[in-house]
């Protein structure tokens, strides 16, 4: 049995952990508002590309798409997997890789196979299974669109040049504070929004010409997509950040209490000892 100095310690020591990760809990909680907030302003953008992409389409005709909108016979797949740099995110980063690694080991083994990683974690994972293309291990957990250029310029000149014939990204999105669901969405070829009808009755001018403008805009939309895909990633690590440094802080202060609760009796079982000797000590010079 644990002596009562071996105790206290051991309180001690739980209690600066749990010190830790209730203010861990705290920072997650505000970066994870900033990553939310992020992820909402980028959709009226998101919404703008997408409808210029509806028009130019119909107004380029299918006969004349850029090369990088034809699809063509897949022969070589790129796989850009998202993950965080840091841990103690829960399972985030296991159900990304899992995700990915299913992927992968499903393509057909005819098929040539590519893996291009962002983050540390995706690296340390990944690194033993695969042989990987690429890795980007210094975009920010709070992203701009400068920082993920590389990666999408990356990807882009590499389906341009042949290098692959379809790219697939895998990433987490986050659905609310507990739930990040891991999503499989292809980049190339491009996946072109569904022409709407006030897009077809639009009478819209473009300068040079549809098709220029149509080829200049797609690898923004490509970089939009990668870049929204980030800030998901940000406000899922964050998230289950903040959830996993919870659970730790209600575990560590349910142990401080079990502690607690031993070194009473461990004290109270010693004091009573105490009084039994001393009044068995009065009994015999009372005897005597």
């Amino acid at each position: 049995m644990a002596s009562p100095l071996e105790l206290r310690r051991r309180i001690r020591s739980v209690d600066n952990t749990r010190q830790i990760t209730r203010a861990m809990q705290l920072v997650a909680a505000s970066r994870m508002r900033r990553a939310q907030e992020a992820v909402q302003a980028a959709r009226p953008y998101a919404t703008h590309i997408s409808g210029m992409i509806e028009r130019l389409v119909l107004a380029t005709g299918n006969d004349r798409l850029p090369p990088i909108l034809q699809p063509r016979p897949i022969e070589r797949t790129a796989f850009l997997v998202l993950t965080t740099n840091r841990g103690l995110a829960g399972p985030l980063n296991t159900n990304i890789v899992r995700t990915a690694v299913n992927e992968i080991d499903s393509t057909s083994d005819a098929i040539e196979i590519s893996v291009v990683v962002v983050g540390k974690k995706g690296h340390l994972a990944l690194r033993g299974l695969y042989t990987l293309s690429a890795v980007f291990t210094d975009i920010s957990d709070q992203p701009s669109v400068l920082d993920i250029a590389p990666v999408t310029q990356l990807l882009v000149d590499g389906y341009e040049r042949g290098d692959f014939d379809e790219v697939r990204m895998i990433y987490p999105e986050f659905v609310n504070i507990l739930t990040q669901q891991p999503r499989v969405v292809r980049l190339f070829p491009v996946v072109l929004p569904e022409v709407q009808q006030d897009a077809r009755e639009a009478d819209i001018i473009f300068e040079p010409d549809p098709a220029s403008v149509l080829e200049a805009l797609i690898p923004r939309f490509v970089e939009m997509t990668v870049y929204r895909a980030m800030l998901e990633l940000a406000a899922s690590e964050q998230s289950a950040r903040m959830v996993a440094m919870r659970a730790a802080t209600e575990n560590a202060t349910e142990l401080i209490e079990g502690l607690r609760l031993a070194y009473n009796k461990l004290r109270q079982a010693r004091i009573t000892s105490e009084i039994i000797d001393i009044a068995s000590g009065a009994n015999a010079l009372a005897d005597a």
